[in-house]
Order: structure tokens, then C-alpha cells, then sequence
């Protein structure tokens, strides 16, 4: 078995809360700041990273995650425990960090070069190549001072990825971007992951966690809550940032799938995805691309609830968000749900024109369109159907869309559908 590329092993950082003369004469005298005005940012945090894995780093703003990623990286040290690395480290943290604003964006990338160990010959090898990636014209040779923030984020990512580093470290600074260099930035960390690559990686993007990495990893209250696949760790943050009193186990729940959670002011009764012709609501677990559904969800309100909204997002197998909905996005600002007396909601799918594989529905009853504050009755994985081939012409991806083709001379506008 190889061994981690990464060791973090009973780390911990804290900041001094105050900090006066008498607490820098302790500091000189005995090396130590005074443990009674220490603020533990983190502590007891202790994982392995494999090499090849793609470790996502999640939390509240707060958690710790920038902190924990400047320890790895090397630019802040730790109050306590041990960090052990068994590769490069290239990192992008915070915007602008490391950069001098007075230096060209040239200038600062063989800085930064040289800050990793980088020869100079080595990053004369490289600098045609970071220029051109980083996309910012005569820019690259004017003061960083005179850029926005996506520019520095473009050439900050164009020099931390020059060379494909044993380990790869991206905190949230990519939002920053622009879409197009966003996409792009992504292109390039699978590129490196397809090459075995170990990645960091820190967003609020369940989306793009799901998408980049194969395991998660929650920080809260100071250390790791929870640590393993991407979609149990989100879906257990979900109903920890929903301010949930209770999360029911699932295998309580009469053998419904998925995870149960919220304050029990609404509940969902029942979730089923049908066919259009239906006549007797059987619920079919299987369809044809572009086949017409039904999702059908019976709701009770305990309690009079004028906001009431039901959302419900189609997810493929990886758990990447596919397509999602709500009850008021669709006009129904009151449900006019009675107190005690159970109403059947329905979402009518036409034609269910998704990609040939497995799926499942995660629904959300919530007040008003907020999906974390007031939110009654979370059930995830709710319910997991399979689209298989249709009659249609076969194609690849999520999406059939209904696509034609025209070929024409270019010179001409008439055309002839093919």
C-alpha cells in the first residue's frame, strides 16, 4: 500500500484574542504565547490524503478551511501537531497572495516560481506558456497593482499550475473568475487529476465538489465532523446548516431512501415518480428518453404555513445537480395547505429528456424561496429512477435536446435540413 502523500496529524491553530505589552514581554521571555488568551481556530485535526485523491474541503465560513490549506501549503505554520508531506505543493489561495503589487505579473510569476524552488532556466521554460494560459494581453507586463482581481486570478492560476505538482491546493479564489477561465481553470485540474495529481480543493459549490473530488471533508466546531464520500458529507452539512434539530435515521423512516431531516412544522408523506398514463399511480422506477413522468408528493403542514414552498433537483449518479424546481418559481405562492389535511402536489415532466443512466429526486419543503432558513422537511435521494434508450437518435451526455441540422453553401442563405 503506497503511502499518504499528506499527513495531518493532531494539528491545531490558535491566535492570541489580545495582544499587549505584557502578553509580547511573556511571548520573549518564554517563547510561548499565554494558553488563557489563545483562540483555537482548529485543533485535534488529524487525515490522510492518498496520492491521486481529490479531497474536497467543506464548512461554514469560519470553519477553518483557508486556515487549514495555508498550514498545508507552508505559508502559515501550526500551534500544535505535525504536518507530514511526501511531494510538491503548489497552492492558489487567497486572491493576490504572494504577489507584490508594484511587480509585473511576469515579474511576480518567476517570484513565485522562485519561492517553490524553481530555477530560473526552468521558469524561462514555462513563461510563454503562462502568459498565453493566463490570457491577459499586454497586462502580464504592467503592474499587478493595475489589475482586477479576475486578472490576478487568472495569472496566479496560470503560474501555480505551470508544473503539475505532486499535490494541488485551490481555495476559493476561482469565483473570482470569470466564467469562460473558470471552465477553463477546470479543464486543466481534471487534466492534472487524469495524471494523477492530488487534489485540495475548497468551495461552497456542491456542484463543483461533487464534479472534482471523490471524497469530502467537513469542518466545524473547531475539527473534522465528518470525512468520506462527497455526497454523504454534503447532504450532512445541508441539515446541519438548515439548523436541523433532528436528523432521523433513514432506516427508521419504513424503508424510505435517503436522509430525513428538518423541524417537523411540514412533513412529506410520500414521494413517487409515475408515468403520464398512469391510470392507477403506480410508481414506475424506469423510462424512456423523453418519455412523459410525474413526481407525486403528498404533503402535511402541522401548522398554518402561507409560505410554504416544495422544491424538488434531479440528480444523476455522481450526484451533480441536473435540473431543479420549486412550487413558487412556478407561481404557486400559496399552496393552500389546511392544517392536518394532507395535499398531493405534482410536478408534470412532458418529456423527461435526460441522458441514459441512473437518477434520483432530492425534495425540500421550506418557507417562502429559502432554502436553508425555514426549511420544514428535507428528504434526500427521495426517489431513484433509471432512463434507459428511446426511439430517438442516440447521443451522449444528460440532455437530449431537440436538435436539427441544416448544411447550406456558406455563401448562400437558403439552407437544406438534413
Amino acid at each position: 500500500m503506497s503511502a499518504p502523500v499528506l499527513s495531518i496529524q493532531n494539528v491545531g491553530k490558535a491566535y492570541a484574542s489580545a495582544y499587549g505589552k505584557k502578553d509580547l514581554l511573556r511571548r520573549l521571555v518564554s517563547g510561548r504565547p499565554d494558553p488563557a488568551r489563545l483562540r483555537w481556530v482548529l485543533r485535534n485535526v488529524s487525515f490522510d490524503v492518498m496520492p491521486g485523491q481529490a479531497l474536497g474541503l467543506i464548512g461554514v465560513n469560519g470553519a477553518g478551511k483557508s486556515t487549514l490549506l495555508k498550514m498545508i501549503a507552508g505559508t502559515t505554520a501550526p500551534t500544535e501537531g505535525a504536518i507530514r508531506k511526501g511531494g510538491t505543493i503548489s497552492a492558489l489561495l487567497e486572491l493576490g497572495l504572494g504577489f507584490h503589487p508594484d511587480f509585473t505579473g511576469r515579474e511576480n510569476a518567476y517570484m513565485s516560481g522562485q519561492m517553490t524552488g524553481r530555477t530560473r532556466a526552468e521558469m524561462d521554460a514555462v513563461m510563454a506558456q503562462i502568459e498565453a494560459f493566463a490570457e491577459v494581453g499586454d497586462y502580464f507586463d504592467m503592474p499587478v497593482r493595475t489589475y482586477s482581481s479576475g486578472m490576478q486570478v487568472r495569472v496566479a492560476f496560470a503560474v501555480a499550475t505551470a508544473f503539475k505538482p505532486d499535490v494541488l491546493i485551490v481555495d476559493e479564489a476561482l469565483s473570482v473568475g470569470d466564467a469562460y477561465f473558470q471552465h477553463k481553470s477546470f479543464a486543466r485540474i481534471r487534466q492534472f487529476r487524469e495524471e494523477g495529481a492530488t487534489l485540495l480543493f475548497v468551495s461552497h459549490d456542491p456542484g463543483a465538489i461533487k464534479a472534482l473530488c471523490d471524497r469530502a471533508l467537513l469542518l466545524g466546531e473547531g475539527g473534522v465532523l465528518r470525512d468520506g464520500d462527497p455526497n454523504d458529507v454534503l447532504d450532512y452539512y445541508y441539515a446541519l446548516i438548515s439548523a436541523r434539530e433532528d436528523a432521523r435515521d433513514p432506516e427508521k423512516e419504513l424503508g424510505q431512501l435517503g436522509r430525513r431531516s428538518g423541524n417537523g412544522r411540514a412533513r412529506m408523506l410520500s414521494c413517487r415518480i409515475l408515468g403520464a398514463d398512469d391510470v392507477n399511480a403506480v410508481e414506475q422506477p424506469m423510462f424512456r428518453v423523453g418519455e412523459p413522468a410525474r413526481l407525486c408528493i403528498d404533503v402535511l403542514a402541522n401548522e398554518p404555513l402561507p409560505g410554504l414552498t416544495l422544491g424538488m433537483t434531479i440528480r444523476d449518479r455522481t450526484g451533480y445537480d441536473v435540473y431543479g424546481m420549486n412550487t413558487r418559481r412556478q407561481g404557486w405562492t400559496d399552496l393552500g395547505l389546511q392544517p392536518g389535511v394532507p395535499q398531493r402536489v405534482e410536478f408534470n415532466i412532458p418529456a423527461l429528456n435526460l441522458g441514459v443512466g441512473h437518477y434520483h429526486i432530492s425534495m425540500a419543503l421550506h418557507d417562502d424561496d429559502a432554502h436553508v432558513a425555514g426549511n420544514y422537511d428535507r428528504w434526500d435521494q427521495a426517489v431513484v429512477f433509471e432512463v434507459t434508450h428511446g426511439s430517438g437518435v442516440p447521443f451522449v451526455g444528460v440532455a437530449a435536446l431537440p436538435v436539427s441540422v441544416c448544411v447550406a453553401p456558406a455563401d448562400e442563405g437558403s439552407s437544406r435540413a438534413a
